[in-house]
């Protein structure tokens, strides 16, 4: 059956007004003070709210892959994958009560330059930088791209192209000129957005198949016209309605999903520079808590706002959502593998009335632009903080502002040259496809940051070395998955045993063990750091009065340190029209060079009243009490 799409003029009207409103956030960006500054481009000034900082990091994590990934995932098999949104519930409260004060003790703007303090050698940051480079293209930006392209043509109707052009036009635009507060004032908007529009599609959904009750009975009956009578393709799965999934013979065995859900998770939540971004730019460390708190309480919501949705479409829509014949899927949604990536999108615009469906796929549109933006600044920050000034050591603040936002557009044109990649190579499960390449090159990360932190005999050839082997075992892993792929429902697997027979969650437990293992040894066998060279930079330290390390910010003897980043300095008069133009998008900049990130200041960040502590703290507990509550309901 063909899908509707946004061919009324409510909705198109919907969708215009609010691009419109996105680039006046980029344009109101160009008159902001202090814009011309390292610390405010990449880390808004440090003076989020913790509002803000919740709503950013939430919807940096929920972006197109969660609409099309997770809710295709509920579609395919049921409610498992959310352990994935409310086990790392401990990750990202781990990460501001345990991780940020020792990154801000550190006076750091990445996180490849806390382990270039911690271990005082500059090759595992350049190695790191590389690597988070890399898997924001591999994972992140493919992902965010293929369901970013796959909305607009569904709603649209526009060639991929065209679609993918027109969203990194606007993406790109206020991400260049507006930095990380233009991006985070964003995301806030946009957070509201989404969980408005979520629970209205929830709300027709639930209302078309009669409460959850008779979702669960009519999930179960959801089995499209033409399939192989003589296999298990297309029929439900008969644990879709339980978390605890069996350890052997599953898709999701518990054990494992467990482990990468907690201890695999924490690369992301506590040592990825795309969300730990946020809270360094909260005001202070109660603001960092309390955005930590709210992402929390959202994440509590997907299995209501995605997973549920997901089930519900194919419920409604069997022979579309649940086509296993290649032909038949083929037709519905350019894929033989499988559709269940169209559930979301193809409940909106299926169920919903005029304007309403505007309004969604607006919601949709704000997941895709979020996604990119965050991947943007995250990687631009990356690239001009750890490898340009690598490059150019006497860089000025204009210098690095300018790189910052060129790479920018050098990612824009990369999105561009990898649809092709991911039209190709796009499977049925969007979302274990995204976890899978995740738990092989970037979960060991969790575990370097994990031993550089709360262990202070951790040396750096143990986790330079220790990353390197997970890596390589990893990308040997991921090249075999890309030459033998997943065979179709109902075929013979005739793939080597170590994809056949070894499930991907736990083959990146594995790759966890092997990384400890590596860092443990080659520790005990090399020398520590001494503790002078540790102040500041790990858990135990991290009330030191300075940190560690070269010293690579300030190398100019002639900068006064009681200069600030905020400092608006004035410039000569610009002569040409060429500076004129430059002033106008990039702001009036400091020519000095950039300051760390003071010592007296990063105390002052660290205070915490008694009452907000107390307040946070019990938040806190109630938080891992409701996850605890709500897996033992559904387990």
């Amino acid at each position: 059956m063909a899908t509707k799409g946004l061919d009324h003029w409510g909705d198109i009207l919907v969708v215009v007004v609010y691009f419109c409103f996105i680039l006046g956030i980029g344009i109101w960006s160009l008159c902001r003070p202090n814009r011309g500054n390292v610390n405010s481009y990449f880390l808004a000034g440090r003076a989020m709210p913790w509002f803000a900082v919740g709503a950013s990091v939430f919807s940096s994590n929920i972006g197109s892959e969660h609409f099309v990934g997770l809710a295709g995932a509920g579609a395919s098999s049921g409610i498992v994958l959310v352990l994935y949104e409310w086990f790392v519930i401990f990750e990202i409260l781990a990460c501001a009560w345990m991780f940020l004060p020792v990154y801000i003790s550190a006076g750091v703007f990445t996180l490849p330059e806390y382990l270039h303090r911690r271990h005082g050698r500059g090759r595992i940051r350049v190695y790191l930088s590389c690597l988070a480079l890399v898997l924001y293209i591999l994972s992140k930006l493919v992902v965010s791209i293929f369901s970013g392209s796959m909305f607009i043509q569904m709603a649209l109707g526009w060639n991929m192209y065209a679609s993918i052009i027109a969203l990194l036009v606007v993406t790109g635009i206020f991400t260049v000129l507006g930095g990380l507060t233009a991006v985070m004032y964003t995301d806030t908007f946009q957070t509201a957005i989404m969980m408005i529009g979520a629970v209205i599609v929830t709300g027709y959904g639930f209302n078309e198949v009669g409460g959850y009750s008779n979702l669960q009975t009519k999930y179960m009956n959801s089995v499209p016209s033409v399939r192989n009578e003589n296999t298990s393709c297309g029929l439900p799965k008969q644990d879709a309605f339980h978390l605890f999934l069996d350890p052997v013979d599953s898709d999701y065995p518990w054990p494992a999903i467990v482990l990468m859900s907690t201890i695999g998770a924490v690369w992301y939540w506590c040592c990825d520079q795309m969300i730990v971004q946020r809270s360094l730019a909260a005001k202070n460390i109660s603001h960092a808590k309390g955005g930590s708190i709210l992402t929390g309480y959202f994440k509590l919501l997907p299995i209501v706002l995605l997973i549920f949705p997901g089930m519900i479409s194919r419920v409604l829509y069997p022979d579309d959502v649940a086509c296993t014949d290649p032909t038949v899927c083929e037709a519905v949604c350019d894929n033989p593998v499988g559709c269940s990536n169209i559930a979301y999108p193809k409940l909106v615009l299926e169920l919903l009335p005029y304007g309403l469906r505007g309004l969604l796929m607006v919601v949709m549109f704000s997941a895709v632009m979020s996604s990119l933006t965050s991947i943007f600044n995250s990687s631009s920050t990356i690239f001009t903080m750890d490898i340009w000034r690598r490059i150019r050591k006497e860089a000025t603040q204009r210098e690095l502002l300018v790189v910052g936002r060129v790479f920018v557009v050098f990612m824009c044109g990369v999105s561009v040259l990898w649809v092709p990649i991911i039209k190709s190579s796009s499977g049925g499960k969007l979302f274990t496809y995204m976890t899978a390449v995740e738990g092989y090159i970037a979960a060991p990360l969790g575990i370097v940051f994990l031993f550089s932190i709360f262990w202070t005999k951790t040396t750096e050839p143990a986790v330079f070395f220790g990353l390197i082997i997970a890596n390589i075992v990893g990308g040997i892993r991921l090249v075999l998955e890309f030459v033998y792929p997943t065979p179709s429902c109902g075929e013979f697997d005739e793939r080597p045993q170590i994809l056949s027979k070894m499930n991907y969650l736990y083959f990146g437990v594995m790759l966890l063990f092997i990384t400890a293992s590596v860092i443990v040894v080659v520790s005990l066998l090399t020398s520590p750091r001494n503790p002078d060279e540790l102040k500041g930079v790990t858990w135990w330290t991290r009330y030191g009065q300075e940190t560690s390390g070269e010293t690579i910010e300030c190398t100019n003897s002639n900068v006064n340190n009681d200069i600030t980043l905020e400092a608006d300095t004035e410039d000569k008069e610009e002569k040409t029209a060429c500076q004129k133009i430059l002033t106008v998008l990039f702001g009036k900049t400091d020519v000095h060079q950039v300051e760390e990130f003071q010592v007296e200041k990063r105390r002052k960040f660290l205070l915490q009243g008694k009452n907000s502590s107390t307040l946070l703290n019990i938040n806190a507990i109630l938080l891992m009490v409701l996850i605890a509550f709500l897996t033992g309901y559904f387990s």
